[in-house]
């Protein structure tokens, strides 16, 4: 179920600091990058992994917590064939290569999503790396990976009808969050979308509700920590009201700078 020190943003206040907490990012642009320079796709989702290493690197450096990086979509597997093989091969690839690195550096991963339509190697490579960084909190790194923010609520909706077969009364927003993949989570304060792209493709879509969004023309392969620092300075400005006024907010600080 969610954790308790977590906050609903549609019932509860969040806790609001100039860094985020939990950023999302939708990293798009990878093929767009590779075809200017005249290279096939799928070397914009090899370079693509040097901006992961780098914002992960960032994320730590700024007191960042929880990182959640959307790598595959459930509406992905529409791609060319070859692009998908390929993806899932460089997917195997990173995680054998990498998690010992993430383990040293206090990282715990996770992959959200549906495995099932996954290879079975890759989801005992997928679970093996879950384990071996299982103990770890400097920042909590998840993957999501044939993930759909409507297959999330579904399952999520799914697994409670199991678990109550004779509840006709329904489940409250704290029962479906508590049984969403990203349950282990706050809700994101910042999203990013790089690509030029102006919208969130099915990502965390229960999650989203009052998160800050921030889309920028960066290609993925291009973006790194002074892009991340833009997205946040843009985030550190803007007012998190959740359902108040201004004047409320200026209340409320004014409230706290007297007591």
């Amino acid at each position: 179920m969610m954790h308790k020190r977590f906050t609903s943003s549609t019932r509860d206040i969040p806790a609001v600091s100039a860094v985020p907490r939990h950023v999302a990012i939708i990293m798009d642009g990878n093929g767009r990058w590779a075809r200017k320079r005249l290279m096939p796709r799928v070397a914009g989702h090899s370079r693509g992994l040097d901006s992961v290493r780098a914002v992960v690197r960032a994320c730590m450096e700024r007191g960042i917590e929880y990182l959640t990086l959307f790598a595959f979509s459930s509406e992905n597997w529409r791609r060319p064939a070859d692009e998908v093989s390929f993806l899932m091969q460089l997917f195997m690839k990173s995680l054998r290569k990498e998690v010992a690195r993430l383990d040293e550096n206090g990282i715990r991963l996770r992959v959200v999503g549906d495995l099932s339509r996954f290879d079975p190697e890759l989801v005992r490579t997928i679970r093996e790396s879950e384990e071996k960084t299982a103990t770890n909190d400097r920042l909590h790194l998840s993957i999501a990976a044939n993930y759909g923010g409507r297959w999330d609520i579904a399952n999520a909706v799914g697994a409670l009808m199991r678990a109550h077969p004779d509840r006709r009364e329904g489940f409250s927003e704290d029962e479906i969050a508590g049984a969403l993949s990203m349950n282990f989570a706050p809700e994101p304060d910042l999203f990013i979308r790089t690509g030029g792209e102006k919208r969130i493709s099915n990502f965390l879509l229960w999650q989203l509700a009052y998160t800050e969004l921030y889309f920028t023309d960066t290609l993925w392969p291009d973006f790194d920590a002074a892009s991340l620092d833009e997205a946040i300075a843009s985030y550190g400005g803007r007012e998190r009201r959740f359902g108040r006024t201004s004047e409320q907010l200026v209340e409320q600080g004014a409230a706290g700078h007297h007591a």
